[in-house]
C-alpha cells in the first residue's frame, strides 16, 4: 500500500550542491526548505557576509510517497536518508522549530559529534592550537572548560566548541 500523506523528509544532496538542487526542486513545484545562514567570510582582498547551508549536504522536501522518484531525478540529489531501512520523515514541529531558530540573529555553529566531559579533544585553533586537552564541562557553545595535560591545570577558556573535536 503507497502511503499518500505528506511528510517532510529529509535528502543528501551532493556536495555544495545545496542551493542547485534546492532551484531545481522548486521548479518542479515540490515544497523544499534549506536552512541558510549568514556568516562572514574573509577573502584575501575583502570580507563579505554570505548565506550558507546551514547542515552540509541536507535539504528537505515536504513530498507523499509517489514523489520519491521525481526527487531522486533532480541534478544534486544523492539520495533520501534511512532510518531502521525505512526512508526517514521529519516531524513538522522539527522543520519550525528550526526555521524559528533561524529566524533569531545568533550565531549558530552545527556540530557533527558529541563530547562529553572527561573525553580528550584537539583544540584546532586560538592560542591552544594542536594542545590535547580534557574536556571537563560545557557551560554553553561558546564557553568551555578544557584541562590541559601538559601543564597540569584546568582553564576556563573563552572559545566555541567549533575550534575543537573529539579524538
Amino acid at each position: 500500500m503507497i502511503d499518500n500523506s505528506y511528510r517532510w523528509y529529509p535528502v543528501y544532496t551532493r556536495s555544495r550542491a545545496e542551493k542547485k538542487a534546492f532551484d531545481e526542486l522548486n521548479r518542479k513545484g515540490i515544497t523544499t526548505y534549506l536552512p541558510l545562514h549568514k556568516t562572514l567570510k574573509q577573502w584575501s582582498d575583502r570580507k563579505k557576509f554570505i548565506e550558507e547551508p546551514l547542515l552540509k549536504s541536507y535539504l528537505f522536501v515536504y513530498i507523499s510517497s509517489k514523489e520519491y522518484a521525481e526527487v531522486l531525478m533532480t541534478n544534486g540529489i544523492a539520495r533520501f536518508l534511512y532510518f531502521s531501512g525505512k526512508i526517514a520523515s521529519m516531524p513538522e514541529q522539527q522543520i519550525e522549530q528550526l526555521k524559528l531558530l533561524l529566524a533569531t540573529e545568533q550565531e549558530l555553529a552545527v556540530f557533527d559529534y558529541d563530547i562529553k566531559p572527561g573525553q580528550k579533544v584537539l583544540v584546532k585553533a586560538g592560542p591552544f592550537k594542536d594542545m590535547i586537552a580534557e574536556m571537563v564541562s560545557v557551560q554553553n557553545k561558546q564557553r568551555i572548560i578544557l584541562r590541559l595535560e601538559n601543564i597540569g591545570y584546568s582553564i576556563d577558556i573563552n572559545t566555541s566548541l567549533a575550534f575543537v573535536e573529539p579524538i
